[in-house]
């Protein structure tokens, strides 16, 4: 077996399999079970690395029967590298917007510090994550999301104008382009996105009838505001890897097409539609839009004018479009 430094990614798979294996030791397990078991423990698209692994024998832990080849049921303490990993990242600021503690890891050296990562492609002005007021805000507005409770919102605008406003919070967004939180809601004739540095309070208040009327329209009938995109990708140096990687922060859906060919849909916010354009583009000829039909045009009119001001010849024909 390949062996790898523990991350995220792959400590979903080393769950998944250790599941799978768990079940196993009682009794068959079926691939359909198995396919189950990995997408509750992984992601939708590791069914491509998983299951082919254990069906194949590259992971020698499943007789042909579907039961397992180990004495014991596995078990996955935390090595110290491990502990060094979930040090560092529980001291991430927006990590610890969630009140989550580190008991039990205060004498772990954290595996490396804010300091010592440098972002590209990324906004400078980023939301005050260390703010006291900043964090009250946000675990305040997470409770009402949690308890479905309508809240009082005073933000002040882009031209500094301090607007009062009654809303249902939807959902939270995080966008790592922009380094900010945003929140949507309904109820709001002002807007249903609300960037969450910009909130000087927040606080509870009783449903109105109006708001009740909102929520049931909602309810009913769900706000869109989702878009997607299909695009196909030929496995070669690595790149399906790195695409679902690139895309790990939206909902996405992979499938096999032949050999080392792929599909990709990927569903994103309709705000997040330019950063899609640039994360596509930076996979040059190695990743293909194939619908819908508008995103494809926006790939080629950014391409057009990345050529009127570069002047490179044959740019789209590099990129299969």
């Amino acid at each position: 077996m390949e062996k790898r430094m523990f991350c995220e990614w792959y400590g979903a798979y080393y769950n998944a399999v250790a599941k799978i294996l768990r079940e196993a030791a009682k009794s068959p397990v079926t691939r359909q079970r198995m396919q189950e078991i990995i997408r509750e423990q992984a992601f939708s698209e590791s069914i491509l690395a998983v299951e082919p692994a254990l069906l194949s024998g590259r992971y020698p832990f499943l007789f042909p029967d579907g039961t397992s080849r180990l004495k014991h049921a596995p078990t996955m303490p935390l090595t110290l590298l491990e502990k060094r990993w979930l040090k560092a990242v529980l001291l991430d600021p927006r990590v610890r917007l969630f009140e989550c503690g580190i008991e039990g890891l205060e004498e772990v050296e954290p595996l490396f510090t804010s300091e010592d990562v440098r972002v590209f492609d990324r906004y400078g002005d980023g939301d005050p994550y260390q703010d006291e007021t900043y964090i009250a805000n946000f675990r305040l507005i997470l409770s009402a999301l949690k308890e479905h409770r309508p809240l009082a919102v005073d933000v002040k605008n882009k031209r500094g104008v301090l607007t009062h406003m009654n809303v249902l919070p939807q959902y939270l967004e995080y966008s790592e382009k922009d380094d900010k939180f945003r929140l949507f809601t309904l109820g709001c004739r002002y807007g249903r996105i609300i960037n969450l540095a910009r909130i000087l309070s927040v606080k509870y208040i009783e449903m109105e009838e109006k708001m009740e009327e909102w929520a049931k329209k909602y309810m009913e009938k769900p706000v869109i505001n989702k878009e997607s995109i299909v695009f196909e990708l030929y496995d070669g140096r690595n790149t399906l890897e790195r695409a679902l990687l690139h895309f790990a922060d939206f909902e996405k859906r992979a499938e096999r097409l032949s050999g080392r060919h792929y599909r990709i849909k990927v569903v994103y916010n309709r705000e997040d539609k330019t950063e899609l354009v640039i994360r596509v583009l930076s996979f040059g000829p190695f990743l293909k839009v194939v619908e819908p039909e508008d995103f494809v045009e926006l790939i080629k009119e950014r391409l057009a004018n990345q050529y009127a001001l570069t002047g490179e010849e044959g740019i789209a024909e590099e990129n299969n479009l």
